[in-house]
């Protein structure tokens, strides 16, 4: 009773109720929805390649590709490529900071390459004097570092809240290196504080 009028009127016009028909599929997604069983072979991989020496010399390309671009990373200071260790603001703090303050500890090393070659001297009293100039300056790498990680502790807190996990560690273990050798390579001068 209240549809007679509707299934008349098209009834009447087959040939637009076709084309109405074909625009409502057309202005979709212009194909059926695949079956689930034909998506899901879609997606499937062999677990094993066909062409194993392809597939590990892509594998090695790529990561070949990696290595290159984490090392440019490295070079450059780009943040995006670094390993996982250096990635952060509050990593990229510590390291300018580390850089921009002169470090007893990175001069460790060139004191024991002296050390080693002046225990060859046979004199015994030069190698007391030598033996407690070593250790003096090791208790002094000791008290750099200590102060380095309670400045380095109170400026975290400041600009970033408390400290991530490894962070003053990482500071104290950048420190230490001679500082031509840091990778990162360093992106501040002496004295040039981050803000």
């Amino acid at each position: 009773m209240f549809g007679r009028k509707r299934d008349a009127a098209v009834v009447e016009n087959p040939a637009e109720q076709v084309a109405e028909e074909q625009r409502l599929r057309t202005a979709g997604k212009g194909a059926p929805t695949p079956r689930r069983s034909v998506q899901e072979a879609a997606r499937k991989r062999p677990l094993v390649p066909n062409d194993r020496k392809a597939a590990r010399e892509a594998s090695r390309l790529a990561r070949r590709e990696d290595q290159l671009r984490m090392r440019r990373a490295l070079e450059n200071g780009d943040e995006r490529h670094l390993p996982f260790r250096d990635k952060g603001p509050a990593r990229r703090y510590v390291r300018d900071y580390v850089d921009a303050r002169w470090n007893v500890a990175e001069f460790l090393m060139f004191a024991a390459l002296v050390f080693v070659f002046l225990s060859f001297i046979p004199n015994l009293t030069l190698q007391g004097y030598v033996m407690l100039t070593f250790w003096v300056i090791i208790m002094a790498v000791i008290v750099d570092c200590l102060l380095l990680r309670r400045k380095l502790k109170a400026q975290l807190t400041a600009k970033f809240g408390e400290p991530g996990r490894g962070d003053l560690w990482y500071g104290i273990s950048r420190a230490m290196q001679i500082r031509r050798l840091r990778l990162p390579k360093p992106q501040v001068s002496r004295g040039q504080f981050p803000a």
